[in-house]
């Protein structure tokens, strides 16, 4: 999968975490970047920049976080330290910048088993250059790791390598076991890949010596859990000398367990965009009510996001000194069904209680009453309006399930549920039949399921609140239950396909907001049998079939077999995915075109204007 498969998880309460394909804005450069914009008047080298971030923070900072943490803001705080190897977004295109990547080309050769990696030349911000050693390190940490890694993927990356080899310092070639699509490879698994000094990393405790540990296998693991536990102190991301050497733009200046952090320039920088301001501050708020009134306040915040509910206050904003940038966001909201619940599980596991669920979910309502008409519809596995060429004419048609609560009801009834519309649907015909409820339900066994969800934003409530509402039609009680974003996501992420089934996976349905997507939107990871962003235990051997096929072939009737089927299957419940609205000051320059894929994260392009 890629923030993209990298972002575990995330939610639409980041403030920044929302950026999409397409934005308003015009085109140009600063400092040769084609994600800036012409510059608007003299522009005026330091300040600082306070960015709003919304309910949730991140909690790591070492780039490979355990699989057990699926904090999805983690990449937020660490991809402008430690930028990834495939920089996904070129401007406000869903597309790799080769400017801002770290290689100078990818080539693939052998029939496309062989893949060769030229590294750019730059230096580390201790004045170390950036090799090919580099790569190596990461691929000897996973190789050894793989299985204690978020963003691991059975038979990907580190798997699927049979041999790295570097030819000189700047030089990668991959030898894989098979041939891949190479618009998957690079846009969905090297763009996953960040580079990492081992010539300050390569330890085993604080106090030793840095080596070569990484080229035995327990050297690897030992230094691999050093960096982990040592990623996970929050008290000490701003001030630990491992995390003070980044290849990156910025480097940590603070970092506080509330979700405050901030950033100063790399000053020894090597890339194409050295910062023009002096300083970026990330400032948490615990609701956008919070934030939108620091907005309204005018002097504490320069970008923010405007709650859709608030849609109104647009032009107040604008009156006031601010900018308005609306954009779609590359990734799919859900609500994820755990199918190994061992309460709920045996009635989520049936296709036609997931159909009807679906079919009770008013989409276009949710879109135009809930987010004023800025979201992506929701029609299936891949973003209407940020798919691309990979969006199928299913999705383009509204998607195999349309609201119609008739149709839900019809389906429940002919399973053998007594419908109350209003009321609590009940099994009546209990067993395995074509007209039976289904393996593992009981007689008068209700309709009821508990829904978690992030709390801290007005319009996520609100949408619940109607899928609560709108599911009542067909007798199906929908209990609402919000909390903070991290400790929903300590409840759903200790919990695995391994695990399934335990007592720790108490959770139902739970709605995270979205996921983001990389820009090869393959399913991997997210609906394969065991996949690590698989929270809900999803499992069915034509969707492994034909999410591999997305891997292996190409062009797109391998992948809109995928998105068909997948859209049918429901893995997960299908939801409107909000679009952002951005704000920022009017002085404030580099921001637009957004890129879709950095999460709106590119400070190192602002700027203010005098």
């Amino acid at each position: 999968m890629g923030i993209t498969r990298r972002l575990a998880v995330a939610a639409v309460t980041m403030t920044l975490a929302v950026a999409a394909a397409a934005c308003t804005g015009s085109s140009g450069t600063i400092g040769g970047n084609s994600n800036a914009t012409a510059p608007k008047g003299p522009v005026q080298r330091g300040g600082t920049v306070t960015v709003a971030e919304v309910a949730a923070s991140p909690d790591f900072i070492f780039p490979l976080s355990p699989a057990t943490n699926q904090d999805g803001f983690n990449v937020n705080l660490t991809q402008g330290l430690w930028p990834f190897l495939v920089y996904s977004g070129n401007g406000a295109q869903s597309a790799v910048n080769p400017q801002e990547s770290l290689f100078t080309s990818i080539t693939y050769g052998d029939g496309d088993k062989q893949v060769t990696i030229d590294l750019k030349h730059g230096n580390w911000s201790d004045g170390q250059p950036i090799t090919s050693r580099d790569f190596t390190f990461v691929y000897n940490l996973l190789k050894a790791n793989a299985s204690n890694w978020s963003g691991y993927i059975a038979g990907l990356f580190p798997d699927d390598v049979a041999k790295v080899s570097t030819p000189d310092d700047h030089t990668v070639v991959l030898d894989l076991t098979r041939s891949y699509n190479p618009d998957f490879y690079t846009d969905d698994v090297l763009s996953t890949i960040p580079l990492l000094p081992q010539h300050a990393w390569d330890k085993t405790s604080t106090n030793a010596a840095v080596g070569t540990y990484d080229e035995t296998t327990s050297g690897a693991k030992a230094v691999y859990a050093f960096l982990q536990k040592q990623g996970g102190d929050m008290s000490t991301f701003a001030t630990n000398p491992l995390w003070k050497v980044v290849d990156g733009p910025w480097t940590l200046s603070a970092f506080q367990s509330n979700g405050y952090y901030s950033y100063v320039p790399n000053k020894h920088y090597s890339g194409p965009d050295k910062p023009i301001v002096s300083k970026v501050v990330e400032t948490p708020f615990t609701t956008d009510a919070a934030e939108l009134n620091a907005l309204r306040s005018g002097d504490s915040l320069d970008v923010g996001t405007l709650p859709l509910n608030d849609i109104k206050q647009a032009g107040a904003l604008e009156a006031s000194g601010y900018s308005i940038a609306s954009v779609p966001i590359p990734g799919v909201a859900m609500i994820i069904p755990n199918l190994y619940n061992t309460q709920v599980g045996p009635v989520l596991r049936q296709l036609y209680i997931r159909q009807a669920l679906e079919y009770l979910i008013n989409r276009p309502q949710i879109v135009s009453k809930v987010f004023s008409g800025y979201a992506d519809p929701g029609n299936g596995p891949v973003p209407l309006q940020a798919g691309g060429q990979w969006v199928s004419p299913l999705e383009k048609s509204g998607g195999p399930y349309p609201y119609s609560p008739s149709k839900a009801t019809v389906l429940l009834q002919a399973h053998g549920w007594k419908v109350v519309p209003g009321g609590t649907s009940t099994c009546r015909r209990p067993g395995t039949g074509p007209s039976e409820c289904g393996d593992g339900i009981t007689a008068g066994e209700p309709l009821t399921f508990q829904l978690a969800y992030s709390s801290g934003t007005t319009a996520t409530d609100e949408q619940n609140a109607a899928i609560q509402s709108s599911e009542a039609q067909a007798g199906i009680t929908i209990n609402l239950k919000s909390e903070p974003f991290n400790t929903l996501i300590g409840t759903v992420g200790s919990c695995s396909a391994s695990t399934h089934p335990a007592s720790s996976c108490g959770w139902q349905l739970v709605d995270f907001g979205y996921d983001p997507y990389p820009l090869y939107p393959a399913g991997d990871g997210f609906f394969n049998t065991g996949g690590y962003n698989n929270s809900g235990g999803y499992s069915d051997p034509q969707t492994d079939k034909l999410i591999n096929a997305t891997e292996y072939g190409t062009g797109t009737s391998a992948f809109f077999a995928y998105e068909d089927y997948a859209a049918r299957q429901l893995p997960w419940l299908w939801l409107p995915n909000q679009a952002s609205i951005l704000v920022y000051r009017k002085n404030l320059q580099g921001i637009t075109p957004l890129n879709p894929f950095s999460g709106g994260l590119n400070p190192e392009v602002w700027y203010y204007t005098r």
